[in-house]
């Protein structure tokens, strides 16, 4: 994907349809931001270039499960940036708004890239194909040709998801240790008030996007790609103590082969 492509217009329309939507549910612990700190702030902002940050050049919103477990799920703001044709990578946050919690990161590389790793690293992977085709990741705020030539690309990538910050459980502060998470690949799995919600703060229907897409040329999943489905669960287990989040596979995704890797 050139940074050329479509996508770059996505900027200047952050303030558009879908931003400023979705501040985070719940207050965190701490002191108001003083007056000092905002003046370090707004002199920082001024003087300190932050290249990493402005190259961030698309939003998009969608949602995440926990590997393992189907009712762990939530909304993912995520903010993009392109590397090259081939790579792209994306912080995650809970909402849209100045003050969103960053939840984790995703990194989305090619269906060519994604078919030269090795079986045990596709494993923590997941296709995008039905996440696009469905309309349940969207690019807000974009005119209907970007929205295409955008996720016409995105259709047949993979992305490997970590959270770090699990604000569905965690209201306050980030506690315990990084989820692998999962993206949906058929009709039932997403909440349907989740998706509801989603729709009316960012003023869209998932249904009409569902419709525009259908004629999008989308590849059969790669093999190895969502290997929850197989009942592959992979989450991090700490060698000692407790810290992790209890991930058990749900009755509606199937038994589980628990597979747990030590950080």
């Amino acid at each position: 994907m050139k940074k050329g492509l479509c996508i770059a217009a996505s900027v200047a329309l952050l303030t558009a349809c879908g931003a400023n939507t979705t501040p985070p549910k719940t207050p965190i612990p701490g002191k108001e931001t003083s007056a000092s700190q905002r003046t370090l702030e707004a002199g920082a902002e001024v003087i300190q270039s932050r290249p990493p940050i402005e190259a961030i050049s698309a939003y998009l919103d969608g949602f995440h499960f926990y590997s393992g477990d189907k009712n762990g799920q939530m909304e993912a703001h995520h903010y993009v940036t392109v590397l090259n044709d081939e790579v792209m990578q994306a912080v995650i946050y809970d909402g849209n708004t100045k003050d969103a919690r960053l939840m984790g990161v995703e990194y989305i590389i090619s269906e060519r890239l994604f078919n030269t790793l090795p079986t045990e690293e596709k494993k923590l992977w997941h296709s995008h194909q039905y996440e696009v085709k469905s309309g349940s990741l969207v690019a807000p705020g974009l005119p209907a040709v970007a929205d295409k030539a955008l996720m016409s690309k995105i259709v047949n990538t993979y992305g490997k998801t970590w959270h770090t910050w699990h604000t569905d459980r965690d209201k306050t502060l980030p506690m315990g240790i990084p989820a692998l998470m999962m993206g949906f690949t058929g009709d039932g799995q997403l909440d349907p008030a989740l998706l509801a919600d989603r729709d009316r703060r960012l003023g869209i229907n998932t249904q009409e996007i569902k419709q525009q897409r259908r004629d999008m040329v989308a590849h059969p999943v790669a093999q190895g790609a969502n290997a929850w489905e197989k009942g592959q669960v992979i989450q991090l287990k700490r060698v000692s103590g407790a810290g992790e989040h209890g991930h058990g596979m749900t009755r509606s995704f199937g038994k589980a082969e628990q597979n747990q890797q030590k950080p």
